[in-house]
Parts: structure tokens; sequence; C-alpha cells
């Protein structure tokens, strides 16, 4: 299996990254970064590109691949909807225009997050961009996933590229079990996410197309190749 990265140098993304760098049946990682990663692996090669709305430049290494993880994103606050449209709908489609293009059968998954409306009539700008990404993404003729985890606990090294979240996890660190069983529908790992998302490539389009925190640890406990049981669709 050949994977593509976005947003590997961010928390999730080191979820992903890391997922596939330990997975067996991955054989090769390539990351789409606007500085090189400070890693070196032989599973790993980097592309350095900086325009993300347009991949023309580096579509003849966007090829041969089974899976898209793309975990890049940035933060809604102190931004106009316009320029967090620009990041959040226009580089994901970019991306998902590209590699589908050059890769028929791909299965792309994107993280979004709890609370992403779909129907666009959310009173929270980042909830109605986010709905309709994941709206585009779903009518192209590809496989794809949405991945809506709530809060996400980071490990295995990941860590979050906000300062005042990283003071959070820290403290959040040692609680984390307690929230695990109080809140298990609504929290999770960016392990879990990483192990979630090589699992939904293997489902070969099977299951529900949009999963939310508690999918995403079902789908890792039912282990490889199984679909969980999902009251959501």
């Amino acid at each position: 299996m050949r994977v593509i990265v976005f947003g590997a140098s961010g928390m999730v993304g080191h979820g992903a990254l890391r997922a596939c760098l330990l997975d067996e049946d991955v054989t090769e990682v390539l990351v789409v970064v606007r500085n090189p990663l400070p890693l070196d692996h032989p599973k790993l090669r980097q592309i350095v590109h900086t325009d993300f709305s347009d991949f023309t430049a580096v579509q003849d290494q966007l090829t041969d691949l089974d899976a898209c993880f793309f975990c890049l994103g940035v933060s809604a606050l102190g931004r106009a909807e316009d320029e967090y449209t620009r990041v959040t709908y226009g580089y994901t489609l970019a991306a998902a225009r590209a590699l589908q293009a050059a890769n028929p059968d791909l299965t792309f998954v994107y993280v979004s997050g709890e609370g992403t409306d779909s129907t666009g009539r959310s009173r929270q700008m980042w909830a109605r961009v986010k709905g309709r990404t994941e709206n585009a993404l779903l009518a192209m003729p590809m496989r794809a996933y949405m991945f809506r985890p709530g809060y996400i606990q980071p490990v295995g090294g990941a860590t979050s590229r906000t300062p005042g979240y990283r003071v959070l996890y820290r403290v959040t660190a040692s609680l984390y079990p307690l929230l695990r069983r109080a809140f298990p529908r609504h929290v999770t790992t960016t392990d879990a996410v990483g192990h979630a998302m090589l699992a939904v490539t293997r489902l070969k389009g099977a299951g529900p197309t949009v999963l939310h925190s508690a999918d995403i640890n079902r789908l890792v406990a039912a282990g490889p190749g199984q679909a969980p049981e999902s009251p959501h669709s």
C-alpha cells in the first residue's frame, strides 16, 4: 500500500504518519510539506510544495497511490470566512482532484471534526465550511471517508502546533483514561485516528462514510478489514 499524507507536521497528521510507518502493509508514505520534516525513514518520501491550491508542479509524483490521509487544517479563530474557506475547502478539493485524476481507485480520508454541519445551516462558520468540504468530497467519483473526531489526545510523540493547546494536552494527559470512560463517544487518540484511516482504506468503500470518535475507536478495536457497527452514516 502506498499512502500520501497532507498535514504531517500537525498533531493529527503525526498520528497518521506514525500509523503508516508502523504498518507492515504500507510500503511507502509520501508527505506533502512546505518545509521538510526532520525525520528520516526508509518508507518516507517528502514532496516539498508551497502552493496548496495548485498541484500541477508535482502532479507527476502523485501516481500509483492507494490512499490519501488529509489532515491539513487551520483554526477558524480570528479568520474571515473567505480566508478559512480558501484553506479548508480550496486546498482540500485541489488535492482531492489532483489525486483522483491520477489514482481512480484512491481512498480519500478527510479529517473535519465533531460539530461539522453538512446542511449549511449552522451558526458556526467553520462547521458550515467543513460541511461543504465534506459534501464536495463525497460527491466526487472516489471512495471517501469523513472523520469527525471530538477530543483527540496526542500520543506517540504527537504535539499540537498551537501553544495553548499544548498546555491543555499536557494537563489532560493523565486524565485521558477518565475522559475515555466518562465520554467514550467523544474522545479518541492520534494513534487511533491514524490506525482507523488505514482500516477504512482496507474496507474498500464498505461501512459508514462519516465516522465519529466512537466509530473510530470501534473500527480500531474491530481489527483489520472489519467495518464497525455504527448509528452514524
